[in-house]
């Protein structure tokens, strides 16, 4: 996952900080002096990095720090906040027109995750009750217009498309008429990239500009490609005039300095980040919530939204209440994995809760996933029966499903006697799920404080 290796360095600064009972000038230099190495190493801009790095370092040896009951966590604040106007201190939301259709123009280099980024976009305005519809416009790479009617079939958001043959800014003006005409209020036009900047691109996106009343350009841009990643943000900046950013891809092995950059080097605000290749692992950009990440503070709000976006409150609530008289069964198990697949997997989960952040990756390895699909597996070979009421499971049946999901009889014994364990445990602890309803306790219904078998 992006920062992890800034998030573990930083936090080895910090405790080192916190250490130390009174701080001096030379500990604070010297702290600031293996961030900035830090962040050089996480592919930061150099420019963004000394100018960070000055603007701590000289609040930090303010007398109000050094004379401070706690100065070390003082000096962790304002690293964070810091880090906050680094990035851009608020969400920026694109801005959509009051009663008419908004026009969005998608820009960004081939493989940048352009066309999946355009579809999640529409899908995002779908879900907020919009009526989004894409535009098709790259005509050039193969399989680019195949993909996005794919993309946008899963979002449910349609494609207006005239094929290959046609000219960009011909189908950006027959999308936006055909907008217009069937009260579509967002039309968003994905373009075409290249494999690099080139002349040909750049005069293609200022002619559908020209032609098509474009309210908000955005540039999509691959975390994986660190510094470069901010060199084309620039160019395309002072070539074609962009609005935004969205950063693809940071859920891969990046360093991340791509997030810590944007806004300092081209002056334009990161919009959304992309965090996997599901349709929904689309996330807004929260400056505050990204710096409390890097510093391995957690992010618990956007782990709460998670859960409340993919959780179905009805299920929770039902679930809720059989935890309570600890009479749920072998379907709830699969419902509760189901759930935390939706909400991006244990990784994605342990990474945003305080004092864990890197150390996600450590501890989910510790699981094997092999072994969650032979629980899946077992659950699924049994009969509706046996799942709602697995006080009947005898040798005979337990064999059978042992069987129908190729495990070892000794396998389905153990699945058996860890969901035991776990009822008697919520037998013994009646008050340990106090949460109802949306906002309040998101994660009751999900997993019920039961140990789960894997």
């Amino acid at each position: 996952m992006a920062f992890e290796g800034l998030t573990e360095k930083l936090q080895s600064v910090f405790r080192n900080l916190r250490s130390k009972g009174r701080l001096t000038e030379a500990d604070v230099h010297e702290a600031m002096k293996q961030v900035k190495i830090a962040l050089l190493e996480a592919d930061v801009n150099f420019k963004a990095v000394k100018n960070f790095c000055r603007s701590v370092e000289q609040k930090a040896i303010g007398e109000d720090v050094m004379n401070g009951l706690n100065p070390g966590q003082m000096v962790i604040k304002i690293v964070h906040d810091e880090l906050v106007e680094l990035m851009g201190s608020e969400v920026t939301e694109i801005p959509l027109r009051q009663g008419g259709l908004t026009v969005i123009m998608m820009a960004g280099l081939q493989g940048s995750g352009k066309t999946t980024t355009a579809a999640k976009l529409a899908g995002i305005y779908k879900k907020n009750g919009k009526r989004p519809i894409l535009a098709a416009c790259d005509v050039y790479r193969p399989g680019a217009i195949t993909q996005l009617e794919t993309n946008a079939e899963k979002v449910g958001v349609p494609v207006f498309t005239m094929g290959d043959r046609k000219d960009p800014v011909d189908i950006a003006k027959a999308a936006w008429s055909y907008a217009k005409e069937n009260g579509f209020n967002i039309l968003i036009i994905d373009t075409a990239g290249r494999l690099q900047i080139d002349d040909s691109m750049m005069k293609e996106l200022k002619n559908i500009k020209n032609e098509v009343e474009v309210d908000f350009t955005v540039l999509v841009v691959d975390a994986m490609t660190g510094q470069e990643a901010v060199n084309v943000a620039k160019t395309f900046t002072y070539k074609v005039g962009i609005d935004g950013v969205i950063l693809s891809k940071c859920d891969g092995d990046t360093r991340g300095g791509a997030a810590l950059s944007v806004k300092e080097m081209t002056g334009k605000p990161l919009l959304y980040v992309g965090m996997g290749e599901k349709m929904t692992d689309l996330e807004p950009f929260y400056p505050d919530r990204m710096a409390s990440r890097i510093l391995g503070m957690g992010d618990v709000m956007t782990l709460i939204e998670k859960a409340q976006a993919s959780l179905d409150e009805e299920k929770a609530l039902e679930m809720e209440k059989k935890f309570r008289k600890a009479s749920f069964g072998f379907d709830d198990y699969l419902t509760s994995m189901e759930q935390m697949k939706k909400m991006g997997g244990l990784e994605s989960i342990l990474s945003m809760l305080p004092g864990i952040g890197a150390k996600a990756g450590d501890i989910s390895s510790m699981i094997d996933e092999s072994a969650m699909k032979k629980t899946e597996a077992m659950i699924l070979s049994m009969t509706p029966e046996e799942r709602a009421n697995p006080d009947i499971l005898n040798v005979s049946r337990k064999q059978r499903i042992a069987r129908g999901s190729g495990c070892d009889i000794s396998e389905v014994n153990r699945l058996v006697k860890q969901f035991e364990q776990a009822r008697k445990m919520m037998k013994q602890m009646p008050g340990m799920m106090k949460g109802k309803g949306r906002g309040r306790n998101p994660f009751g219904g999900m997993f019920g404080g039961m140990k789960m078998p894997f």
